[in-house]
């Protein structure tokens, strides 16, 4: 949950089978494609018909999302795990899963999972996704099972270690969120909720968070504490960011000629056993000047704003190393 000098690209088993995926398909036809899919993700709407309908859309898709997918996922999914150190999942459940991101970074983070289901109801989409998971060296992704779904509050409720949900509860009108919420979060064991980082996902993420205190489950990640979020609505949002490198089909895709792109992200994890929780999380990046570091802090007091200098020792020269998204221990600066 970081933007800094790490990058979280895709596997390389992933990212030669998507261009091999890729390859299929006349380099115009993709380029359509994904800007009519950019169009569509950007204004973030409720979906009234499936979005991917042709093999080309569902490729187009695949090399256009799934890096940056991939890398929020991870980042977020990494941020958990150094949280709830204890967690071992053996089970995860993708809901809404696309092609199968998710799956990939989960297993890259948690070696102990053994069983991993996507739920999609796009058949295009799944078939490209297995034949991706084929590639993969984890068991639990080259084994993974593959399911027509839809997001059906009325049915038997995921049950898994892990269950994950990234850029959906957009896609569903406003009313059935909760619903969507409350079946998710009933059997998981960690539940892991990830939207676009704009004031429209956050607002998402924020309403999603509140149901899952009030439903009793433990807040992992990002927030340092369970009490209101104390970020002005409607005046600024909490987001991240991860960085992913773009590979060259990439870039010709997304008409770009950066080698790399931040993709901007809000989340919030819970789970049914209490995490070793931040003290507190940077929310910007921290301004660095010489001899002192000034760091935006989230904490269970609130917004804060602390000024870290030469003076404070290590803590100063951790400061100078921090980036924006990480975890910051509050008494660290307290003179």
């Amino acid at each position: 949950m970081r933007e800094s000098s790490t990058v979280s690209g895709l596997p390389e088993t992933l990212r030669s089978a998507l261009d091999e995926e890729l390859g299929k398909y006349p380099q115009n036809r993709l380029t359509q494609s994904v800007e009519r899919l950019s169009t569509r993700y950007r204004e973030n709407a409720p979906a009234s018909a499936p979005i991917l309908s042709s093999e080309a859309d569902i490729a187009a898709y695949a090399g256009y999302r799934m890096p940056a997918t991939y890398a929020a996922v991870h980042a977020v999914l990494a941020e958990a795990a150094l949280r709830a150190p204890g967690f071992a999942p053996r089970t995860q459940i993708d809901i809404g899963g696309g092609t199968g991101a998710a799956i990939w970074a989960a297993a890259d983070v948690w070696p102990s999972l053994e069983e991993s289901t996507v739920v999609e109801q796009v058949q295009g989409a799944i078939a490209l996704g297995r034949r991706l998971a084929g590639n993969a060296g984890d068991k639990a992704v080259r084994g993974s099972t593959w399911r027509r779904g839809l997001i059906d509050p009325a049915a038997p409720a995921p049950d898994a270690d892990l269950v994950t949900l990234s850029y959906v509860l957009g896609e569903l009108p406003e009313a059935r969120r909760a619903d969507t919420v409350r079946w998710l979060s009933a059997k998981a064991g960690m539940l892991v909720l990830i939207e676009p980082g704009t004031p429209a996902g956050y607002e998402r993420i924020v309403v999603a968070r509140d149901q899952l205190v009030e439903l009793g489950l433990s807040l992992v990640a990002p927030c340092p504490h369970e009490g209101a979020c104390p970020i002005p609505r409607g005046k600024d949002w909490c987001h991240f960011s991860a960085r992913l490198p773009r590979t060259g089909l990439h870039r010709q895709l997304k008409s770009a000629t950066l080698g790399f792109e931040d993709e901007k992200f809000s989340y919030v994890v819970a789970s049914r056993t209490s995490p070793e929780r931040a003290e507190g999380r940077i929310l910007r990046h921290p301004v660095k000047r010489k001899g002192m570091v000034s760091l935006s802090l989230c904490a269970g007091s609130g917004l804060t704003e602390t000024i870290v200098t030469k003076r404070h020792g290590t803590a100063y020269r951790e400061a100078r190393d921090a980036e924006w998204g990480d975890a910051w221990p509050v008494q660290s600066t307290v003179d």
